[in-house]
């Protein structure tokens, strides 16, 4: 035990020994290279020789003599030559790999991944791989690299791959980018195993592996070092971009649409005409189907391959993942099991709506409009429903002239079959949804449509406001729905007690129709005839009318603002910024709105006399103890007294844009006051806005000169009247008392 402590002290004193002979020789070296303006002169260029020696210090050579890599200098003999030799990482490193890698290959020192006297260890430099990479390689591969899925997971530590994981087989060996395409599944397959082993049995895989140069692989579809995520929308692999993706190459003109194996053609022409391709490009339904719904995404097989998704034995299943009913929808035609146990015998979907061309179903062919007009053109025919006979004549010319001429009876009433007779027998109302899906999504969610759905037969549905067969476009004046008519096609209902119920029946009673009728909105719709006039429908929407109550409503409280703003932008930007946006103001208070100030439907001209006058009401319902102080002030005095030319609150605090006054783009700032007061008092100056707008005597805090000047003087006042009036009582009792002494005297001197 005793030489086991011996040798250990040996070692130990040895070691300590050594550290601090590379200390004082680091030390030694820093007498001339702490000099920040040491430099040398090569082929006429100047290289700095400044080191600093807390970075060195902190590498993961601090502990090494600078004489460990710079074995050419003594430090007997200093100074040393100026060009040394070069430092050689193999002395001390195995580099077999690095000598191997395109690195190598270009001259890419060690020093320019790891540093050269702040020599970083592989754990800080795999923390910054991407910064350390982009260093040199400052094209757009990084920049992509950066914005993929794979940099995210990196950052968050989900093990995302970093630059060396898919360039190098180790650290040093890195490989040049273009991989044969071996290489660059079994590369992808290290972590997509499962996808890169389903493409390698796909249509796809297997001519890549045949060498077909027009074959896709995976960079073909995912991106090289620009990988995102199939739910991020800039992604080739996002569902609304896969039609566009698989177009590049399944499109006419493309070298793949001449081979004369495509059975398929105008394969993306076809599909975009299509239902699914409407539903996708033209209404924005991400449900729609797209090529990788029917194909898959890795497994895409020719439709002779009995595994494939679109072969005959299984187009049914594919189908069925988007269509569950489809086997109830079809039951009217064939029995619903023949889809599983015996598809051959009956038609399979392809046979009926064609490959990347799916079409509606309609029976235009057959059941033309002459068709339907042989019966609907009898003026007496009618059905019973509900006790009450309706009337089931339809005018033809008003279906011709209206907004559906181009559309036949069963694109409306679709829901009709050969199995009655007639053949619209019990076929329901119209779903106007089949083409106008967003205005009736929104009309459900809508206080209408949530009431037609109770049973409430006062409810207005769409054939209320547009009509049956004469409905008519909106940019038609003589529709019902062209801005113009609007009001009154509202006033139908809201001016009627007997047409509304709940809460609409209590508006009804107000007058809505009247008030608006008188509004600025009004009278520029109605007696100036500008069209772009906010109605009915600009305010509460077209199809989603809700209560004010609702949070979701346009003329709720919170969303009046926005809704406003879509007419007055301006001046909805400029109130965002104002004390009383809730943008500004953080309270549980109610700030107001648009609606405060001018009221929702009898809105009025800001410079006429009834609004003036009313201002300092709306203003007072939250500002009282400010309200009181200004009737106590001239302007206050001179509105009192009727006066509509005097200021009043919106003229000096602004209408739109109010701030606190120790805001400098406050109209009452110190900046800004001046220029405010100008707007009615020419001549106004520094000294002229010294005047207090809200002083009051009554508040002794805020200004005690004006209180104790308003009491000094009442009480001086007072007193004076006071003492006056009892000397003028005194000296009228000595007069009458004089005048009676007279009197007597008089009255004596005569009997004298």
């Amino acid at each position: 035990m005793k030489k086991v402590l011996i040798l250990f002290g040996i070692f130990s004193i040895l070691l300590l020994s050594k550290m601090t002979y590379a200390q004082e020789e680091v030390e030694l070296c820093m007498e001339c290279h702490s000099d920040t303006e040491l430099v040398s002169e090569k082929e006429g260029k100047f290289h700095p020789l400044y080191l600093e020696i807390s970075d060195y210090k902190e590498s993961v050579h601090g502990d090494l003599s600078c004489i460990v890599c710079h074995m050419d200098v003594d430090p007997e003999d200093l100074p040393h030559e100026e060009n040394l030799l070069k430092v050689s990482c193999t002395d001390c490193h195995e580099i077999e790999g690095y000598n191997q890698g395109i690195h190598n290959r270009n001259d890419v020192e060690c020093s320019a991944c790891h540093g050269k006297h702040d020599i970083k260890s592989a754990e800080v430099i795999e923390s910054k791989l991407d910064e350390l990479c982009a260093a040199c390689h400052k094209s757009s591969a990084t920049k992509y690299y950066k914005q993929s899925v794979h940099f995210t997971m990196f950052e968050i530590g989900d093990g995302g791959p970093t630059c060396i994981d898919c360039h190098t087989e180790s650290v040093h060996t890195m490989k040049s980018a273009k991989l044969p395409e071996e290489e660059l599944h079994e590369l992808c397959g290290t972590c997509h195993d499962e996808e890169v082993e389903k493409f390698e049995h796909s249509l796809h895989g297997r001519a890549l592996t045949k060498g077909k140069f027009l074959a896709p692989n995976c960079i073909s579809c995912h991106n090289a070092h620009k990988i995102l995520s199939s739910t991020d929308n800039n992604s080739k692999t996002y569902k609304m971009n896969i039609p566009v993706l698989c177009g590049k190459c399944h499109k006419e003109g493309t070298k793949i649409s001449e081979l004369r194996g495509m059975s398929q053609r105008n394969i993306l022409e076809n599909y975009s005409e299509s239902i699914h391709g409407d539903g996708l490009f033209r209404r924005g339904l991400i449900v729609s189907a797209v090529c990788t719904d029917c194909h898959f995404t890795h497994e895409i097989k020719p439709h002779e391959d009995e595994s494939s998704s679109i072969n005959r034995m299984n187009i049914a299943s594919t189908c069925m993942q988007c269509h569950v009913e489809i086997e109830r929808v079809h039951q009217k035609v064939i029995s619903g099991e023949l889809w599983e146990t015996a598809p051959h015998q009956i038609p399979a979907c392809i046979d009926c709506h064609q490959p990347h061309q799916v079409r509606r179903v309609y029976y235009e062919q057959d059941f033309t409009n002459n068709y339907c007009m042989k019966c609907h053109s009898n003026k007496d025919i009618y059905k019973i429903e509900n006790g009450k006979q309706i009337s089931l004549f339809v005018d033809i010319n008003e279906h011709d002239n209206s907004a559906h001429k181009d559309n036949s009876c069963v694109k409306c009433h679709s829901n009709v079959t050969t199995r009655k007779d007639p053949i619209c027998k019990g076929s329901g109302p119209v779903d106007c949804a089949s083409c106008h899906e967003e205005q009736v999504d929104d009309y459900v969610t809508s206080q209408h449509g949530k009431l037609h759905a109770e049973g409430n037969i006062k409810t207005a549905y769409c054939t209320d406001c547009h009509g049956k067969h004469n409905t008519v476009s909106k940019k038609n004046i003589t529709s019902p729905t062209f801005v113009r008519n609007i009001p009154a096609l509202c006033e139908e209902c809201h001016a009627d007690i007997n047409k509304v119920s709940g809460n609409a029946a209590v508006k009804a009673e107000e007058g809505l129709a009247e008030k608006y009728t008188m509004s600025i909105h009004g009278k520029g719709l109605l007696v100036s005839g500008l069209t772009v006039t906010a109605t009915c429908a600009d305010c509460h929407t077209s199809h989603r009318e809700l209560p004010a109550s609702d949070p979701l409503s346009s003329v709720h409280p919170n969303n009046i603002p926005e809704t406003c703003g879509k007419c007055h932008l301006g001046i909805y930007e400029t109130f965002r910024k104002s004390i009383h946006s809730p943008e500004i103001t953080s309270t549980d208070k109610e700030l107001p709105g648009c609606a405060d100030c001018h009221k929702s439907h009898s809105i009025e001209r800001v410079d006429r006399g009834s609004f003036r006058g009313e201002i300092i009401d709306q203003c007072g319902r939250c500002h009282m103890d400010v309200t009181d102080t200004y009737f106590d002030t001239f302007h206050g005095k001179v509105t009192k007294l009727g006066s509509m030319k005097t200021a009043r609150c919106y003229d000096c605090h602004g209408s739109h844009n109010i701030l606190p006054t120790y805001m400098s783009t406050s109209t009452l700032s110190r900046p800004n006051i001046v220029e405010t007061c100008k707007s009615c008092h020419p001549n106004s100056n520094r000294m002229f806005v010294g005047y207090l707008t809200h002083a009051t005597h009554h508040d002794k805090d805020k200004y005690p000169y004006l209180y104790y000047t308003f009491w000094g003087m009442t009480t001086l006042l007072v007193s004076v009247f006071a003492f006056f009036s009892l000397h003028t009582t005194l000296w009228f009792f000595r007069i009458m008392s004089d005048k009676k002494k007279l009197k007597k005297k008089l009255k004596n001197n005569n009997k004298e």
